[in-house]
């Protein structure tokens, strides 16, 4: 509890989605009590008239963007465009309905898509700028990253106060389980699961297994977003990670090991890898603001697992 966010109104856009729960339950905790978190179904950001009249309406001290219409790599495969504009189209609505309602702060929650696909590892704030995304994840990437811009231009031009977090892949409870939309983690573990309770030998994964990532518990993410809202305020953007890098067929055997599925995992290399590798540096945030990630990454893990499997229904059924 600190004394920064009781009396505060506070928006969160996307609060109902994996992140926006854990932060809304951290909020909650620090003291905040006065908080909106609309659904899309009523407020739909998309259209600007909206986002202009809700915030308006509202009149929040702190706005937190989180809204996003994301997927793992099927899903950027199948719907570019649409991922892409939806993703434009939040960004822009909310950073300028923020402006217009003169907003103290603005929070906005990129992503670590948006650096180079072939990026020093560890990922520098600095490498944003140096290359392409990777095809399958560029054009959400992009769509995110114009968000950094439009934050800095508003400040060098309005003096609008807002930064810009780029949490790496989350994971955690309260992810979505559903094939359609699923990240490599809850894929992963509904594979196993599914195949552990029918007995089948085994398990599809897609690529090759080589490539690389890092994983940030989804109540870490929150912390660190919570951290920068209070202490951060500089145009600059910055990653959050928990500085562990791990191949995706270390992470499939792990898995498979936890979930106590005991056949053969078959990799199909006819599919993607993404981005051959994956893990940001976190100087920027240790030194601006004190974050730096707590969960064991394996009992990250167990507790995803357990939430699963008491909750499956609805896990699948979110997208």
């Amino acid at each position: 509890m600190t004394d920064f966010w009781p009396g505060k109104r506070v928006l969160v856009t996307g609060g109902a989605g994996f992140l926006g729960g854990a932060l809304q339950r951290l909020l909650s905790n620090a003291g905040c009590t006065d908080l909106a978190a609309p659904r899309s179904a009523d407020v739909d950001l998309r259209h600007a008239e909206t986002a202009t009249s809700y915030i308006a309406d509202l009149a929040p001290d702190l706005v937190f963007h989180l809204a996003a219409r994301v997927g793992g790599i099927g899903a950027n495969m199948a719907k570019p465009a649409e991922i892409y504009l939806d993703n434009l189209l939040l960004g822009t609505n909310v950073i300028e309905a923020a402006r217009h309602a003169n907003v103290a702060k603005t929070v906005v929650v990129g992503t670590i898509c948006s650096y180079p696909k072939f990026t020093p590892v560890p990922f520098s704030e600095e490498s944003l700028w140096t290359g392409y995304p990777e095809e399958t994840n560029a054009p959400y990437g992009i769509a995110k990253l114009a968000q950094l811009v439009h934050l800095q231009a508003n400040r060098q031009q309005y003096g609008q106060q807002g930064i810009y977090l780029m949490p790496t892949n989350l994971y955690g409870p309260g992810d979505k389980f559903n094939p359609a939309v699923s990240h490599v983690i809850p894929a992963l573990i509904k594979k196993c699961v599914d195949a552990r309770n029918s007995g089948a030998p085994s398990v599809e994964v897609w690529g090759t297994g080589s490539a690389s990532r890092e994983f940030l518990y989804v109540d870490d993410a929150a912390q660190g977003i919570i951290m920068a809202a209070e202490h951060y305020d500089d145009a600059e953007p910055v990653n959050l990670g928990a500085t562990d890098e791990l191949a995706i067929k270390d992470l499939a055997e792990l898995i498979a090991q936890l979930v106590g599925f005991e056949g053969e995992l078959a990799w199909d290399s006819s599919k993607p890898d993404g981005q051959p590798r994956r893990c940001v540096d976190t100087t920027r945030a240790r030194e601006a603001f004190g974050f730096a990630a707590t969960t064991n990454f394996e009992q990250g893990l167990r507790t995803t697992i357990d939430w699963y499997e008491a909750h499956t229904a609805e896990a699948e059924a979110r997208t």
